[in-house]
């Protein structure tokens, strides 16, 4: 979240995951991108695909062309679910742009129940690759419980993924 935690992080991440609140923290984009580590930029609680593309060639200014865009979810009116997954983007990013885009259905629809559902959604309209929360124990998860799959129920989800992919 800050560009003071870059250097020290350096030896132990594979991948920069800037998260919706830092998706326009443009000292810490201008900042990644003079690292030679992939940059996962996820969409803006209310960002639009614009401004997601905006910030990943913000990094791409400065240096680094290893980006990934990921769709987690909108805000708008509806309260039923935490967020509005918009697989709309998805199709959208991967028309106008070569970045790999993956889809968070944990944080898009945010009640486990429909987590899997979503995430084959994903995969259907062309998402690269998906990021979903999993703990042995989602009810005793630190955070985010409600949105997280017990190994089951991931073993379940990519079960279907591999059978999707076999169509």
């Amino acid at each position: 979240m800050d560009i003071s935690q870059i250097d020290e992080m350096m030896p132990y991440v594979d991948i920069f995951q800037v998260g919706t609140r830092n998706a326009q923290n443009f000292n810490l984009l201008n900042a990644l991108g003079k690292c030679d580590k992939a940059v996962m930029l996820k969409r803006g609680i209310s960002g639009t695909i614009e401004e997601l593309l905006q910030a990943a060639e913000y990094v791409f200014s400065s240096g680094n062309e290893k980006n990934i865009l990921c769709e987690r979810g909108i805000r708008t009116f509806e309260k039923t679910y935490r967020n509005t997954l918009d697989l709309n983007a998805v199709a959208i990013l991967k028309d106008k742009t070569h970045l790999p885009v993956i889809v968070d259905p944990s944080h898009g629809v945010g009640i486990r129940k429909y987590v899997a559902q979503m995430a084959l959604a994903s995969m259907v309209v062309g998402a690269d690759g998906i990021i979903v929360e999993t703990h042995s124990v989602p009810e005793k998860a630190i955070s985010d419980g409600l949105q997280t799959l017990d190994f089951t129920e991931m073993q379940q989800m990519i079960s279907k993924i591999n059978k999707l992919k076999n169509i």
